[in-house]
């Protein structure tokens, strides 16, 4: 069976070369009314210090590093289906275990210090085998192994050391890539979405070695201008090879700054201030008050703006370590869940924002029959007489426990966390103790063991109910990336189902595999899901072509400026 696969977008030319004269770029206006220049503002609540998309296993960095890196395929920024990056077809054969990439020609690596004369020159199919290759190593800058290394022909002995190269990565021509797989899987075409597996240039880790992590060299939109404890700052790539539908070269933007918010408030007020454009993840509770009364409103004294608001490809979990002594115990990880009403955490906690996680541990996904997978309901009652059974009677006995959670003072996160302890606190008598602290600092508890229960989410990284349920699988065990199952669960039945659904090509045979999979981690009460958020956006109406999908991306090689009096 041979099936090729085109990537056609009407009316978009995405594959020619940038083109046109300098004197159209530099003008201020462009074809279809769009301008160039301007800056484009922004801000973080977590730190971000690497940019090189193999290290990279949070949404903060992956925000940036995907302005910068590009792959052989994306996930179109308004959706969720994939479309072409550098690769303008791909063919699928051998029942899905062979997939043929045709590069496109003219694009180029940023230019960087790194290249002959400073120069980036132009992306081969060789450059695509390197990093694919070092994505598959167990190098110490390579936390997403897992992403390649059960998957791909070779991909295991060269990780082990066994092999000077990945053999199932093959370069057929300059412009042509194959990627053979050990068994067939007909969701690699949104695996290889991932920013993780976006192409680097060998010579920037020739030249680099570790410091390639905040000396990053793609082909992106973007370039870094500065990576400072402060801000991040972008800008515009001059030979990006992406126009528009109307051949504008691409970016319009001249830069991109990022900088760190203190709290949700700061960063309200920034915008309202317009010393930033947009507002990601916005308490809903606060934007009247931040942003100003209607009558402020009707005086044109707050900022015009457009909110936007999708269901989060994503879910928020508290987790467990099943090495710890109380968290072995499956009667405990169920007290747990049941003690929780997860309708009250949103209703009244926090006040209707997100929703509560009534089925499995994978969200809405195309195709996925969520509905079919039976979730937690609150039962006191029942969380009592497990505890109970567990040798643990109305919590005594019961060590107090330090709940890690990457979070500010009372964020919606923190009122999320205040709201698990208080009703374990009075469904079961276990005291909990809430630590406050970076993304950084929860996962290195949970890397030394110092955290057994903490504060968690996962974002899809590309849009298959795998990417959630890999969290859980045993071949997994030990990965560098601390969010592939930290957990620490082993289970072989688990194994056996996923690895059946990972070879099946029957969309519908595969899905319902899956699900059986998402039952099993709830029968087992492997994990604590919570609640699915709101992805809710705030932009400056000033800023054009600005969108959004469900996986919480981020592409700002479209958006422009235009002042409201223009």
């Amino acid at each position: 069976m041979l099936k090729k696969i085109f990537f056609l977008t009407l009316g978009i030319s995405l594959f020619s070369a940038c083109g046109g004269d300098s004197a159209s770029e530099d003008a201020i206006l462009a074809k279809g009314g769009v301008r160039y220049g301007g800056e484009f503002r922004f801000m973080s609540k977590e730190k971000v210090s690497e940019l090189f998309p193999l290290k990279i296993t949070n949404v903060y960095a992956n925000r940036i590093s995907s302005q910068l890196f590009e792959g052989l395929l994306k996930v179109e920024p308004s959706s969720t289906q994939v479309i072409p990056c550098l690769a303008e077809s791909m063919e699928v054969s051998n029942e899905s275990k062979l997939f043929t990439f045709k590069l496109v020609k003219g694009a180029y690596f940023h230019d960087n210090a790194c290249f002959e004369n400073g120069k980036g020159r132009e992306v081969k199919a060789a450059d695509f085998k390197y990093s694919l290759e070092f994505a598959c190593s167990n190098n110490k800058l390579n936390s997403l192994s897992w992403l390649l290394k059960d998957k791909v022909v070779g991909a295991k002995e060269y990780y082990d050391g066994e092999a000077d190269e990945v053999t199932g990565i093959k370069v057929l021509d300059d412009y042509t890539l194959q990627i053979e797989l050990t068994v067939p899987f007909s969701a690699f075409d949104k695996l290889i979405t991932h920013n993780g597996l976006s192409v680097f240039p060998r010579e920037a880790f020739e030249k680099y070695g570790d410091d390639i992590v905040s000396n990053p060299v793609g082909t992106g939109a973007f370039t870094l201008e500065k990576l400072a404890d402060d801000q991040i700052v972008l800008a515009r790539n001059p030979n990006y090879w992406r126009t528009d539908e109307f051949n504008n070269p691409l970016p319009f933007l001249d830069k991109v700054l990022m900088t760190y918010s203190k709290d949700k408030t700061d960063e309200l007020l920034s915008f309202r201030a317009e010393q930033i454009d947009l507002v990601l993840d916005i308490p809903v509770e606060e934007i009247e008050n931040v942003l100003g009364t209607l009558r402020e409103a009707q005086e044109g004294k707050n900022v015009k703006h457009k909110v936007d608001s999708k269901t989060s490809m994503s879910i928020n979990y508290y987790g467990f370590s099943h090495d710890s002594e109380v968290f072995s115990n499956k009667d405990v990880r169920m007290a747990f869940n049941l003690a929780i009403d997860r309708e009250a955490l949103v209703e009244t906690w926090l006040e209707g924002e997100g929703w509560p996680s009534k089925n499995g541990f994978v969200p809405t996904i195309e195709d996925y029959p969520w509905a079919k997978v039976k979730g937690y309901s609150f039962n006191a009652e029942k969380a009592r007489m497990l505890l109970a059974n567990a040798g643990y009677p109305e919590g005594k006995g019961f060590p107090t426990l330090d709940l890690f959670v990457n979070a500010v003072e009372e964020s919606g996160t923190h009122k999320l966390a205040k709201a698990v302890k208080f009703s374990l606190e009075q469904n079961l008598g276990v005291k909990v103790e809430v630590k406050l602290c970076t993304i950084d600092e929860r996962d290195e508890a949970i890397r030394s063991g110092n955290a057994i229960f903490w504060r968690s989410g996962w974002i899809a990284d590309y849009p298959d109910p795998e990417n959630f349920l890999q969290l859980f699988y045993g071949g997994h065990l030990g990965s560098t990336d601390v969010n592939i199952n930290p957990f620490k669960y082993s289970n072989p039945k688990f194994d056996a189902l996923f690895e059946k659904a990972m070879e099946e090509t029957d969309l519908n045979k595969r899905m319902d595999l899956l699900a059986q999979c998402d039952q099993m981690i709830i029968d087992e009460a492997v994990v604590m899901p919570l609640l699915t958020d709101d992805f809710i956006t705030m932009v400056n109406l000033k800023v054009r072509k600005f969108v959004t999908n469900e996986m919480q991306q981020l592409d700002f090689s479209t958006v422009y400026i235009k002042e409201l009096a223009d």
